[in-house]
């Protein structure tokens, strides 16, 4: 038994090599005689093939999620969707660098970060130039009184006042305070170091300044920012150039606070363009109460304008885009969705303007796109392929008692050739061409 189950597995494989190698050959014929098969492929590969209505009932519609809307006109209102990082108000920056050579004794702010007020003292600096200064100064503060006392004449009284005068701009030049110069005057003697303060108030952002070290004219020491008001910078699509403007309202969110929307406006559009990522830069001011906003942080940004026309605008999500064209599938009044091309226009959020190719009121799909757009290609590619008709029934098979099966159909999926040779008779207690 084992050897006339082989036999006949044996018969059945080469039987459908044979079935396959004549369909093979019938195919190749008719290709060659009409060019249909290598013609149809071309075209399925070029994408050139005429895609055909689609017909989905409402369950089948359910299954596979397509929705629909209607296109409707309505004012286009141009929303910009941008990103950005918030930094310094460059307009609030402040630097401290000294105008004199000298050493600094006693630091006072020592590490970046530290707030500051306007005038709260920075550091204590030596300079003999400085020292110098101050003696010429108690020199002058005392001609000048000596003068006044003697009752000099007017023009040696005035002489003494203009050289007193002349001491103490020295030292204002030299970013010494005027209390500073008031309790110098007072006491008569010289100091050895100078206090310099904080020309503004902020944050220290930088800080070079270290105690003990010799600072020259045009060093920077610090330099202070002041963080209640601060920028974000954003990047805006060159396309979408022409929808901005400076004094634009903006919504302004930031991962760090999520669902919180902070109001701004557009302070300045730049107006060079990035050659690299055809961009163009535009600046937004922000009120920064509690200093919540950090420099350095991720912005979204998102602008809105009226563009003061109207059009017909439809879910951004009904616009399939193929890379050379822009499609929608178009329920017909039967029922049947077919594609048309659309000519697509400004984004305002959700939705796409539609500047031609759909009408007001016709219903388009919003989505599964993709499966209605091979659904349609599928029905086209097979109803062009040669020997078939997509559209009319199989015929139905005759009626009667089924044939008696032959040994290959026993494996389903194999129909063995009619002509076939039946299988030679083993002889008992041998196996095939093998002689017991």
């Amino acid at each position: 038994m084992n050897a006339r189950r082989q036999i006949l597995v044996s018969a059945a494989v080469v039987g459908l090599a044979l079935g396959t190698v004549g369909l093979y050959s019938v195919l190749g014929k008719d290709d060659g005689a009409a060019g249909g098969g290598n013609d149809h492929a071309a075209m399925a590969a070029s994408g050139t093939g005429e895609a055909r209505p689609v017909r989905l009932d409402a369950e089948a519609a359910r299954r596979i999620g397509v929705t629909f809307a209607t296109a409707e006109r309505k004012p286009v209102r141009g929303i910009v969707q941008t990103v950005g990082s918030v930094v310094y108000d460059e307009t609030r920056l402040a630097v401290v660098n000294p105008k004199i050579e000298g050493w600094i004794e006693r630091l006072y702010v020592d590490f970046t970060g530290a707030p500051v007020s306007r005038g709260q003292p920075l550091m204590e600096v030596y300079s003999p130039m400085l020292v110098s200064a101050q003696e010429e100064l108690i020199l002058a503060r005392r001609l000048a009184d000596e003068s006044a006392a003697a009752g000099g004449g007017d023009r040696a009284l005035g002489n003494a006042r203009d050289l007193l005068e002349s001491a103490r701009r020295r030292l204002r030049y030299w970013d010494v305070s005027a209390e500073e110069i008031a309790r110098i005057e007072c006491s008569g003697a010289p100091r050895r170091t100078v206090t310099l303060r904080a020309p503004a108030s902020g944050v220290v952002v930088e800080k070079t300044a270290i105690q003990g070290m010799r600072i020259m004219p045009g060093m920077e020491l610090f330099r202070i920012a002041d963080l209640s008001t601060v920028w974000v910078d954003g990047e805006v699509f060159e396309k979408d150039m022409g929808l901005v403007r400076a004094g634009q309202r903006a919504r302004v969110s930031f991962e760090a606070y999520p669902g919180e929307v902070f109001g701004a406006r557009v302070g300045y559009v730049y107006p060079g363009v990035s050659l690299d990522a055809r961009t163009g830069r535009i600046r937004l001011a922000l009120a920064n109460p509690g200093l919540r906003l950090k420099p350095g942080m991720y912005a979204r940004v998102e602008l809105e304008t009226a563009t003061g026309r109207e059009a017909v605008m439809v879910p951004r999500t009904a616009v399939h885009s193929t890379g050379t064209r822009s499609l929608v599938f178009v329920r017909q009044a039967d029922g049947s969705l077919v594609h048309r091309e659309v000519t697509p226009g400004l984004v305002s959020g959700d939705e796409i303007e539609v500047v031609s190719g759909l009408a007001a009121g016709e219903t388009v799909v919003t989505s599964a796109s993709f499966l209605v757009d091979a659904e349609s290609n599928m029905g086209a590619s097979m109803g062009s392929m040669p020997g078939m008709d997509m559209g009319s029934p199989a015929a139905p098979a005759p009626a009667g008692p089924p044939a008696p099966a032959s040994p290959g159909e026993e494996m389903p999926g194999m129909q063995m050739p009619t002509s076939q040779a039946p299988a030679p008779a083993v002889p008992a207690g041998g196996h095939a061409g093998h002689g017991m």
